[in-house]
């Protein structure tokens, strides 16, 4: 059973960047499509982006298009996000899953697994 641990959050200031990591263990990363969601506080949790096991193909959701990047080093079994030009309305927790991943983006079902989240916090 893989487990995932997400790191990279905290403190930055409008227009700046962060890259958050998602790390794998119990299992390699490449048996699984990944996605990233976030949850601002009050609000729904709502997918980003995502990678496929099976090609390495990503997809960004339009709202975060052009300024997030996702991206997978098997080697060290560990899928980023890279986040540009950052917003007030970045601020959320941000979490890893594994997904089905198509071209609309990550789906989650209940079988699948979390991290535990990273607070990202863009401050104006």
């Amino acid at each position: 059973q893989v487990q995932l641990v997400e790191s990279g959050g905290g403190l930055v200031q409008t227009g700046g960047s962060l890259r958050l990591s998602c790390k794998a263990s119990g299992s390699s990363l490449h048996y699984y499509s990944v996605g990233w969601f976030r949850q601002p506080p009050g609000k729904e949790r709502r997918g980003l982006a995502c990678i496929s096991k099976y090609d390495g193909t990503t997809a960004v959701k339009d709202f975060v298009e052009g300024r997030f990047t996702i991206s997978r080093d098997n080697t060290l079994n560990i899928v980023y996000l890279q986040m540009n030009s950052l917003k007030p309305e970045d601020t959320a927790t941000y979490y890893c899953a594994t997904v089905s991943c198509s071209k609309y983006g990550p789906e989650y079902s209940n079988y699948d697994t979390w991290g535990q989240g990273t607070q990202v916090t863009v401050s104006s």
